[in-house]
C-alpha cells in the first residue's frame, strides 16, 4: 500500500509505481459533494508549494486545489475529463488528479502522514 502524505488543504501525494501522484482526500471530496467538472493544468507546468493548481466544480461549489509542495506536472488523469465522479468514488486511487515530479523532496517531510491527517479531519 502506498504511503500517503497530506496537506492541511486536503491534497495528497503518494508514490505509486515509479511516479508520484497527487489528488484530493476523501474528506475533501465528501465536503464538495458530487463533482461535475475538473480543470487540470498542462503537463510541464511548474508550481511552488501552496500555488493554486486547478479547480474542481461540484453541485455545491467551485473550489481550488493547491500544490502541497513544489512540483512539475508530468501527466494529468485524462479519464477525469469524461468521468469527474471518479474523484468521489475513489479519491485515493483511480480518482487521482496528476502524476508529478517532486522538485524539492525535503518538502515531503512538511506534510502529514495518514494518522496526523485523520486527527486534522476530526477537528474540522
Amino acid at each position: 500500500m502506498p504511503e500517503y502524505h497530506f496537506s492541511k488543504t486536503h491534497e495528497w501525494i503518494a508514490k505509486i509505481g515509479d511516479n508520484y501522484r497527487m489528488g484530493i482526500s476523501d474528506f475533501a471530496q465528501s465536503q464538495l459533494g458530487d463533482i461535475t467538472f475538473i480543470e487540470l493544468p498542462d503537463p510541464g507546468t511548474h508550481f511552488e508549494a501552496r500555488d493554486s493548481v486547478g479547480t474542481i466544480e461540484s453541485v455545491k461549489a467551485v473550489s481550488e486545489f493547491f500544490a502541497p509542495l513544489s512540483l512539475k506536472v508530468l501527466n494529468v488523469n485524462d479519464v477525469l475529463e469524461d468521468q469527474p465522479e471518479l474523484i468521489n468514488e475513489d479519491p485515493l486511487g483511480e480518482g487521482y488528479l496528476l502524476e508529478i515530479e517532486i522538485l524539492k523532496p525535503n518538502q515531503l517531510d512538511e506534510l502529514m502522514d495518514a494518522v496526523a491527517y485523520e486527527e486534522l479531519d476530526k477537528s474540522e
